[in-house]
């Protein structure tokens, strides 16, 4: 089994990992998917994956392009690695780290920033992982999630989540505010799933798509690809399913 790279020249013929299977409801995330990986293919997004059928696989992209609120120059931010199924604890992990070390070397990067949690949290890398191969805590934003830096020039400034991402609070104030991206291929139908659940229980909505890296500096959160707010305060980056998520409406009379 070898890694593949995914890029403008077979990005319509291989799959995409995180998306799998023929229907038409995979089929339509996949699409999703593919068209923002050809928009940010050309601001250096690499997408690496195992040569199976699979989610095995590493997406990264320099800080300047990414999709996360992270300040700092010089830098690979990964936006996720993923291993799942028959394919966990077998190595590949490691091996797709170890593709975008040596990439960002190659490219002369500072380091390799990673944004993960003080607790193990539903789509995010347990940091363990990443400790164990030389990354350091280097920033906080509440209410969970760390900055993690890989250094590959010891002389660096150190990078750092943007301070927006830190006080929990957007402009929106108003009832339940999704704000996410195409980054992630489920991310627009389950936004749109569980806001309608919202709206059946008289919970005002909104929702903001980002468009561009821009977007996502400015106004996403930690995490990036989603960040679900209540009253104008952070509730969580999970995309849950529907039982779960009519469990936390349920409780947010409470907060």
């Amino acid at each position: 089994m070898k890694i593949i790279s995914i890029d403008q020249n077979n990005i319509d013929v291989e799959h995409i990992c995180c998306a799998l299977g023929n229907d038409i409801k995979n089929k339509t995330r996949a699409e999703s998917k593919k068209n923002w990986m050809r928009d940010s293919f050309e601001e250096g997004l690499v997408f690496k994956r195992l040569d199976e059928r699979g989610k095995v696989f590493i997406e990264y992209i320099p800080v300047e392009k990414s999709w996360k609120p992270i300040g700092g120059k010089n830098f690979m931010v990964i936006h996720c690695l993923w291993v799942s199924g028959q394919f966990k604890g077998k190595g590949f992990s490691t091996q797709l780290l170890n593709e975008c070390i040596f990439d960002a070397k190659q490219k002369k990067m500072d380091g390799i920033v990673v944004v993960t949690s003080n607790q193990v949290k539903p789509y995010l890398t347990d940091k363990k992982f990443y400790l164990k191969h030389g990354f350091e805590l280097v920033d906080t934003a509440p209410p969970y999630f760390e900055l993690l830096l890989l250094k590959l020039n010891q002389n660096t400034k150190l990078p750092f989540f943007l301070e927006h991402s830190k006080n929990k609070i957007n402009t929106h104030k108003k009832g339940l505010t999704f704000i996410y991206s195409n980054q992630c291929p489920f991310m627009e139908e389950y936004v749109l799933l569980l806001a309608n659940l919202s709206k059946k229980k008289k919970i005002p909505v909104d929702i903001k798509k980002l468009k561009n890296h821009k977007e996502a500096q400015t106004f996403g959160s930690p995490f990036g690809t989603l960040g679900i707010y209540y009253e104008g305060k952070f509730l969580t980056h999970e995309l849950m399913s529907e039982k779960k998520f009519e469990t936390l409406l349920n409780s947010l009379s409470q907060i």
